[in-house]
């Protein structure tokens, strides 16, 4: 008995492990936070409205468009 647990015992931590590591790469997103401050201090009003209705990763890729779609130095500064 004593046995079957030492073997298992290093496969189950490993299992948890990743399976911690799966759950936790959504959160460990570098870019969000910061990504979410210039957002809100550029946003035009459109690009809020879609932030309320359809959540950040929706309005945080319209307002990239934007910017990209602009020239360098035309949108608002931070």
């Amino acid at each position: 008995m004593f046995l079957i647990a030492a073997i298992s015992f290093p496969l189950v931590l490993l299992a948890l492990l990743l399976a911690m590591e799966r759950v936790e790469r959504p959160l460990r997103a570098a870019d969000s936070g910061q990504g979410l401050e210039r957002f809100l201090d550029n946003a035009r009003p459109d690009e809020v409205n879609t932030f309320v209705s359809q959540g950040l990763p929706a309005a945080l890729e319209r307002y990239r468009r934007r910017l990209r779609r602009s020239a360098p130095g035309k949108h608002r500064a931070a």
